[in-house]
């Protein structure tokens, strides 16, 4: 218990701001989190847990409840236009080395949000449909603004409102653009399982640097991500859009693609979630700014390319509790001493996303798409992904530990 109580105001309900809340609570603190969305958003695709993050779940006593929710998904195969597999690579379940395509740790990102929410409802301020529109702040307090009207008195605003924050927006100076961009536009919804859906994730490629992935995550569902590789200004405004012209962006771009794509664009109007975005990372010089500090996502979006963004969250989370927990009298010390800390950690898992490489896995022409195929089959022939992951010294995120 830290020698101070602090009230902490949380904008965001996501897997970073619960985290948070948290260790915030259990270091005697009063957390409020607030919620734009009128409910739990336990909604989403399927996230994976590795390194760092596996070991910030298991320090809050979660591991076995995650274990208990894990997807079934044993590897990732790359297949033809027939459906036919060219190469597989195996999930590493040898409990040593570094994670594959797929992780030991993959879960439904809604069932992650439901287990952080169990354990931090009964000590945490829920409050849902209300969003922070502003704030003023001094050297004593910071007095939020919300969705309704009403305004609270803080001593400390977290900003967990994700890759596209508002609270970011209002600390950078005017006119910064926090995005690096790599020209890859994603969208995800589901579709029904059907019998040839496996527990082995499909990767098709389509000319014209186009992707579609299929991965089922229950007995009734399958997942079908798109993914685009394309700098254009349609491109990138279209996330902005509403759903219906989305779809009917992705529909279009789609269109002559192959596999199974009439199937998952059938399906598109009938999903219970449909999400697009582009792929792109948070770069910041500085997360704080007096008594208005931001974690997750909104302070360092790895993307999804990463395979780090809700273990940097989870970390980030605890490490952001961890020095306002030592420090609560001090807090411009523990948000300095939180970004010193943290910054090696998401320049590393930052880094490790190579624009050369995800456009290797997006090729543009028919040639490119064999020849990439080809490499991959001689690659698991030889074993190779299996012996690299199993024998590699670090996950990724390197040799970084979580401090104590």
């Amino acid at each position: 218990m830290s020698a101070r109580s602090l009230r902490v105001l949380v904008a965001g309900g996501g897997i970073a701001g619960q985290a948070l809340a948290f260790w915030l609570t259990r270091g005697g603190h009063q957390v409020t989190v607030a919620e734009r969305f009128p409910a739990l958003r336990a909604t989403g695709a399927q996230v994976d847990l590795r390194g760092q993050g596996i070991e910030a779940v298991r320090r809050m006593g979660l591991l076995d409840a995650v274990r208990d929710r894990l997807v079934d998904e044993a590897g990732v195969a790359f297949v033809d236009s027939r459906g036919r597999a060219k190469a597989t690579i195996m999930a590493n379940t040898s409990g040593r080395g570094r994670q594959t395509l797929t992780s030991e740790y993959e879960i439904m990102r809604g069932d992650l949000v439901r287990i952080l929410h169990d354990a931090t409802k009964d000590d945490t301020d829920y409050r849902f449909d209300r969003s922070v529109d502003g704030f003023e702040q001094d050297e004593h307090r910071v007095v939020a603004r919300f969705s309704d009207g009403s305004t609270g008195e803080f001593d400390l605003l977290v900003g967990a409102d994700g890759q596209g924050s508002r609270l970011r927006q209002a600390i950078l100076p005017p006119g910064t653009d926090p995005y690096w961009r790599v020209g890859i536009h994603m969208a995800y919804w589901f579709v029904p399982r059907i019998a040839s859906d496996s527990n082995i994730r499909d990767t098709y490629m389509a000319t014209g640097g186009r992707q579609i992935m299929r991965r089922s995550h229950n007995p009734a569902e399958t997942q079908a991500y798109f993914v685009l590789r394309e700098q254009s200004a349609e491109a990138s405004a279209i996330h902005r859009q509403p759903v219906e012209q989305q779809q009917e962006f992705w529909a279009r771009r789609f269109r002559d693609a192959g596999w199974q794509t009439r199937r998952f664009v059938d399906g598109m109007k009938d999903s219970p979630f449909f999400y697009s975005q582009e792929v792109a990372q948070v770069r910041i010089g500085r997360w704080c700014s007096g008594r208005v500090v931001l974690a997750g996502d909104a302070a360092h979006c790895a993307s999804p390319y990463s395979g780090m963004g809700v273990s940097g969250g989870l970390a980030g989370a605890y490490v952001l509790a961890g020095e306002i927990n030592r420090r609560p009298d001090d807090l411009p010390a523990a948000l300095t001493n939180y970004e010193s800390t943290l910054r090696p950690f998401v320049d590393r898992i930052q880094g490790e996303v190579n624009p050369r490489l995800l456009r290797l896995g997006l090729p543009m022409t028919r040639r490119a798409i064999v020849a990439f195929q080809t490499a991959t089959a001689v690659a698991c022939r030889l074993h190779i992904p299996e012996l690299v992951a199993r024998f590699a010294t670090e996950d990724r995120g390197g040799d970084w530990q979580l401090p104590d």
